[in-house]
């Protein structure tokens, strides 16, 4: 077994990487663990005056609070995180632009709580409608975007569902486009705060309109019901919610250097209280936490044999960034190890999984991604096949 140090695509700390074949049993190789300094150790999570609540890294998707974060509760205009989300994925597959207009309904004028006040046949830009969305709270606007997109409210909650599951989101299932209360429509602080993430990670261009403090339309100013937009400049998102059945909810999400959290509380009572339960959320996440960009995407961590080759080496790597969040103070204390395929035989494409990475924290695997071939490498000719094949066999027998 090789042990190296990493040479390229870790940023901010150095993981000595232990190679394991995985025909093999594979030894973790590290640094003797050191253990925490006491101005490192993290105390217990705050407790919220809430039904429900969650904090997770946005980048590395670690969970650093949770309570309750699967009940099934009434989301009230959480909902409309969803709605906007497929405005938005509709604007980055083409399929509409913001320029295009909708004429209002007198069905979505009618729409009764919070509005945009669009007015009965005329015309509104899918813009306005989605500023009106997502920080009026409108739920005219929802319901002319969902009539639009869907040819009414129905079927556009179908699609919500339909999304909802290819998201991963188990506890949630939507009835409307509103948040308006409905037995059928629930969902829970996990599944919103999986929802803001992909928001933030997958439509970048659009998530701006999230930080908005005030939305003008039809010469009404309304401001953004998320308070903490003026108490922390960190803060650029995401949504607010209330009813009575379901009390007041906030999804929220800041970003403090290279971190990036969002949270969400569902359940207090009033908007004066979501705003503070969320600031200790923040307040403890970022205070005890650090997140790492360990390796970048496209970065070569191995150079393994591959047999029958036109090459005798294949790049290995990860396509995509690998991100972790620690404990600050502790990341002299993370190792990797890649477990890769120890019988490589071409021919290999790009993007093919020849094995792990698994990263962990002292004793602790913090996660595992796959080990793909960076490059493709194609069959050599017949006589470098033979004898490759030679080498491989006897090279087995050998150990």
């Amino acid at each position: 077994m090789k042990v190296f140090a990493l040479l390229s695509g870790l940023r901010r700390s150095m993981l000595p990487l232990a190679v394991a074949g995985l025909t093999s049993v594979g030894i973790m190789v590290s640094a003797q663990a050191q253990q925490p300094s006491p101005q490192t150790m993290v105390p217990s999570p705050p407790q919220l005056a809430a039904k429900s609540w969650f904090l997770m890294d946005a980048d590395s998707g670690e969970v650093l609070i949770e309570h309750n974060a699967d009940e099934r509760l009434p989301p009230a205009s959480l909902t409309k995180l969803m709605t906007a989300y497929l405005v938005e994925r509709e604007l980055d597959r083409g399929n509409i632009s913001m320029d295009d207009m909708v004429r209002v309904s007198e069905n979505a004028w009618r729409t009764g709580g919070s509005k945009m006040f669009i007015e009965v046949d005329t015309e509104v830009s899918i813009r306005d409608l989605l500023y009106g969305i997502i920080i009026s709270s409108g739920n005219d606007a929802s319901v002319a975007v969902a009539e639009h997109l869907a040819g009414g409210e129905q079927p556009f909650a179908d699609l919500m569902n339909q999304h909802a599951q290819r998201l991963g989101l188990h506890n949630t299932s939507f009835a409307n486009a509103t948040g308006l209360p409905d037995p059928e429509q629930y969902s829970s602080a996990r599944d919103m705060a999986l929802l803001s993430q992909y928001i933030i990670n997958d439509y970048p261009e659009h998530y701006a309109i999230y930080a908005e403090r005030y939305f003008d339309f039809n010469d009404i100013r309304q401001p953004n019901r998320n308070r903490l937009l003026w108490r922390d400049a960190t803060v650029d998102g995401l949504k607010t919610g209330w009813t009575t059945e379901a009390g007041y909810g906030l999804v929220a999400s800041a970003k403090r250097d290279d971190m990036r959290l969002i949270s969400v509380v569902m359940g207090t009572s009033s908007e004066e209280a979501r705003a503070q339960e969320t600031q200790k959320l923040f307040s403890y996440g970022f205070r005890y936490f650090e997140t790492l960009n360990l390796y970048e995407a496209g970065s070569v961590l191995e150079t393994p044999r591959i047999w029958g080759g036109a090459e005798n080496q294949v790049r290995v790597g990860v396509d995509s960034d690998v991100k972790m969040t620690v404990p600050r103070g502790r990341s002299d204390e993370l190792t990797a190890r890649l477990n890769l395929r120890g019988d490589i035989s071409a021919p290999v494409a790009a993007g093919d999984q020849l094995g792990t990475l698994e990263v962990k924290l002292g004793d602790e695997v913090l996660g595992e991604r796959p080990l793909v071939a960076l490059e493709s490498v194609e069959q050599g000719g017949i006589f470098k096949r033979v004898f490759d094949m030679v080498r491989q066999f006897i090279s087995g027998l050998f150990g």
